[in-house]
Order: C-alpha cells, then sequence, then structure tokens
C-alpha cells in the first residue's frame, strides 16, 4: 500500500469539512498513519462503528483505495456530502447480515460506550465481519489524571461536531479484559506522534493507542 501524507488526509476531509482547511487534520493523519501500518490491504469492505459526521470513515475508503464502506451510529450526524452506507442503529444491534464486512473499526468510540456494553457490542461486530480483525483507534487511562486529561481531549474534538462526550476510559487491564471475554488477541499495538510541545507536555502521546484485535 502506498504512503500517505498529510495533505492527502487534509484534501479528503476539508472536501466534506471546511475546518479542516484552516485547521490541518495532523491527529487524524497519525491515526490513519498507524491504521495503515496495521492495515491488512486484502480487506475489500469496512465497517465503521460509531462513525460520527461519516467524514472519517470517507478519508479511509477514498485513501485505502476500499470498495464499501459502511458507517453507523446512534444519531444521524453524517454529512450530506458523503459518498458511503451510512445508518442509525440502537447502539448495540448492527443492521446488516452476518459476515457483510471484512473488518471493523472503533475510533475512538469505545471510551463513549458504558462499560457493561462493550463486549456486546465486539460480539456483534463478530458476526458481521465474520473472522476479520476489529481496528480500535483509541485511549489508555493509567490514572484519575489521566481521565482528566482526556475528558478535556473530548470536549475541544468532539463539541464543535455535536459529538458525544461523557465517557468511560480504559486502562490497560480494561483493554485486555475486554479482548480476552470477547475472544481477541492483541495482534499488534500501536502510538503515534499526536501532539508536539507544550499540547504533548499537557496531553501525553502514551494516551493514544491503535490496536489491532484478531479472533482467537
Amino acid at each position: 500500500m502506498q504512503t500517505i501524507s498529510v495533505d492527502d488526509v487534509t484534501r479528503c476531509m476539508s472536501a466534506h469539512a471546511p475546518l479542516y482547511a484552516r485547521r490541518r487534520p495532523i491527529y487524524q493523519y497519525v491515526a490513519l498513519t498507524d491504521l495503515r501500518r496495521l492495515w491488512d490491504p486484502s480487506h475489500r469492505r469496512m465497517l465503521d462503528v460509531g462513525g460520527g459526521t461519516g467524514v472519517l470513515a470517507q478519508t479511509i475508503k477514498t485513501l485505502f483505495g476500499l470498495d464499501h464502506v459502511a458507517s453507523v451510529d446512534v444519531e444521524d450526524r453524517f454529512l450530506p456530502s458523503i459518498d458511503i452506507e451510512t445508518a442509525v442503529y440502537d447502539g448495540s444491534t448492527l443492521p446488516f447480515p452476518d459476515r457483510s464486512f471484512d473488518c471493523a473499526l472503533f475510533f475512538n468510540v469505545l471510551h463513549h460506550v458504558p462499560a457493561a456494553s462493550r463486549a456486546r457490542l465486539i460480539f456483534e461486530c463478530r458476526r458481521v465481519i465474520g473472522s476479520g480483525p476489529i481496528y480500535i483507534k483509541d485511549h489508555i487511562s493509567l490514572s484519575t489524571l489521566d481521565d482528566v486529561r482526556l475528558t478535556l481531549l473530548d470536549v475541544l474534538g468532539n463539541v464543535p461536531f455535536g459529538g458525544m462526550v461523557s465517557a468511560w476510559y480504559l486502562r490497560e487491564k480494561n483493554w485486555r479484559d475486554l479482548a480476552s471475554t470477547t475472544a481477541h488477541d492483541f495482534d499488534q499495538c500501536l502510538s503515534g506522534r499526536y501532539r508536539r510541545g507544550a499540547f504533548e507536555i499537557m496531553f501525553p502521546n502514551r494516551l493514544e493507542t491503535c490496536m489491532r484485535w484478531r479472533p482467537i
């Protein structure tokens, strides 16, 4: 697969959300670069769970050369300019037949899902992707201070788009327990340079993680 540049990500995202023409999407670029390193190039159909506006899923479809991408969320905030499949769902049952996709993506979503509901949602993804992997971009919190930091990041990143702010951040043990409960292995785990300078000191890059889970 060809490498992607921050200009590629800016072009794709700003075509649907002009904000990104003024504020280059460095965060999304780093996340997509990590995702690309984990990505199986044989994938043709991807399910994006909790897709928000749909702009990121649209960008992945374009830059990763996918044939079909569907994005679901509990609210319809999808932008009218995107050309991926979209659907509103109830947060637990995905509106697709078994084995409809090659893989699933959760991009900064699972920390917004109540702890008691996460395993059920992962199992539901397993139904619609069969033996494919689940790609997860999310956070790892080490302390209450990290929870506060991540709450501030959620406010900064989600409020402008009407996204969810309420969250229950996972420690490393929570991630490993969730993977074990849903019969997945951590195949790989990456963390890139999302922030620099003073912003990195305030919000350490170790808070960010990109994972690939494969079924056991």
